[in-house]
């Protein structure tokens, strides 16, 4: 009889172990099986909230079909632990898995509302945006410029929430006395800057930020991103790059930024600099001339003077050939890699064409021809 009970017993647990398995291998199937959402969503986490919470309002807003699955397999997978505050695209279909991965992983905020400080070439202003899950779009709540007009309440609302995305978005071109002045600006950053950077040491790039942040470190950061482009496109150099070290490279790359804002130019643009350079002949480019009044502080604001071409500065490309003695500008990857490697063209001139490109020529005479057309065209756009 004993020995029935036992075998009896011993048939009770492996069944038992085998519906446990069965069970578990259904509850896994269900954790990393596509989610029910039919559009995507931003969900919300707040600081000090706990996975318990945040499954009832996945449950609530139909991302999971069971929120004590989800809790289970959060558990499970060591993710409660390291849930994080912030805002998340939660897109359509997700898994329970892949949206406590997302959760739990970098508290980067990747929807709601995004604040943006945009430091442009002729003035910075801040952008408050608000991101629609259902198209992954941004829509502008509001726009000001700082030093000429006070932040809306659009600004003062979401500027302190923990949620908030903030960004840097420092424009190619810009002067580094620009980016030191905007930043002047920047309301949560902390911390005077003692000195304004070399110029074309700052890499134009977004930066995201958070109050608190001192304007030296931002600083820092941009100057360490600039350095590593330098080097990483100075590695790639060959015999046909035109100038021979990386301090002429980024001078080169900064004229190149502020002549053209055709993408598809700029290395034609380049191209005409360095048969210049190779001929001995001045380079002959006005923004070089504008950066010898300005020293880059702010733009011009109106046309280049007779006499301020004929003035003989550091900068003026006109009255000195070769290039001037420093960059005038934050050049951008792209017009690094443009003076690093110019097309191979025989151009040595260009002119604007109206279009907001550039008519480009290899004799005076063509040249010549080019300058005419721009000529009609500025005459008929004269009120």
């Amino acid at each position: 009889m004993w020995r029935n009970i036992a075998s009896n017993a011993l048939t009770i647990i492996v069944v038992a172990l085998f519906l446990l398995a069965g069970g578990m291998t259904l509850l896994k199937s269900q954790y990393y099986k596509s989610g029910p959402l039919t559009q995507a969503i931003c969900l919300k986490v707040e600081p000090g909230s706990s996975m318990s919470k945040v499954a009832v309002n996945l449950r609530e807003q139909g991302a999971v079909r069971s929120k004590e699955l989800f809790n289970i397999g959060a558990d499970y997978t060591d993710k409660s632990a390291r849930l994080k505050a912030g805002s998340f695209l939660i897109p359509a279909g997700a898994s329970m898995a892949e949206i406590a991965d997302q959760i739990s992983t970098s508290g980067r905020n990747t929807c709601g509302t995004e604040v943006v400080y945009r430091v442009g070439v002729t003035r910075s202003t801040v952008l408050v945006r608000e991101l629609d899950p259902a198209s992954n779009s941004y829509a502008e709540v509001a726009r000001f410029t700082p030093a000429e007009e006070p932040a809306p309440p659009a600004y003062s609302r979401v500027i302190e929430q923990a949620d908030t995305r903030i960004r840097l978005a420092i424009a190619e071109g810009t002067t580094s006395w620009q980016v030191v002045e905007a930043l002047k600006t920047v309301d949560i950053l902390t911390g005077d800057i003692a000195q304004v950077p070399d110029e074309g040491t700052l890499a134009p790039d977004s930066y995201e930020i958070k109050a608190g942040d001192t304007r030296e470190d931002v600083l820092g950061r941009m100057q360490q991103a600039q350095k590593r482009r330098l080097e990483e496109v100075w590695a790639q150099r060959s015999d046909a790059t035109p100038v021979q070290t990386m301090g002429d490279l980024l001078t080169l790359a900064s004229i190149i930024e502020k002549e053209t804002g055709v993408a598809d130019e700029r290395f034609t643009v380049a191209s005409v600099f360095a048969n210049r350079l190779e001929k001995g002949m001045p380079l002959q480019t006005d923004p070089t001339v504008i950066y010898g009044v300005t020293r880059g502080k702010g733009p011009l604001g109106r046309g280049l003077r007779k006499s301020e071409l004929r003035k003989d500065t550091p900068w003026n490309t006109y009255v000195n050939r070769g290039l001037p003695p420093t960059p005038i500008a934050n050049p951008g990857l792209a017009s690094l890699q443009a003076a690093l490697t110019p097309a191979a063209t025989d151009f040595i001139f260009f002119v604007a064409d109206g279009t907001g490109g550039h008519a480009f020529a290899v004799t005076l005479k063509e040249h010549n021809r080019n300058v005419a057309a721009w000529r009609k065209i500025e005459a008929s756009r004269q009120p």
